[in-house]
């Protein structure tokens, strides 16, 4: 995963980057097909954002959080990243079919015979 951290009106300390990363863990541990992540922090007065794009393969997953704190913002913006990622995984994966299930509904339906008509 590559991950691109930039601040508008903000210089990024080693601590909070340390932070950014601890917290996009998470977001590996559920999915780990991430190509990339941009990562933006901007301070507007007593405005804290965070703003990030993930790129998977075959989506972009946008997430945006605004909050009086730049930590509670990080921490609510993994947070809708995870549900966002967990949402995809399943939609993604959830199209399989199970074949034995397939099997035990179409067993019945081949045993039955309809009676002779001439007899």
């Amino acid at each position: 995963m590559n991950l691109n951290l930039s601040g508008h009106h903000l210089d990024i300390t080693p601590a909070i980057r340390a932070y950014v990363v601890n917290k996009l863990v998470r977001v590996t541990r559920h999915f780990d097909h991430v190509i990339d992540v941009n990562v933006t922090l901007s301070v507007d007065k007593l405005r804290q954002q965070v703003t990030a794009n993930l790129h998977i393969r075959g989506k972009d997953i946008h997430a945006e959080c605004v909050q009086s704190d730049m930590y509670a913002a990080i921490d609510a913006l993994a947070d809708k990243l995870d549900r966002q990622v967990v949402k995809y995984k399943e939609k993604r994966n959830g199209h399989r079919h199970d074949p034995i299930a397939a099997k035990r509904t179409a067993a019945p339906i081949a045993k039955r015979r309809k009676p002779a008509a001439g007899v």
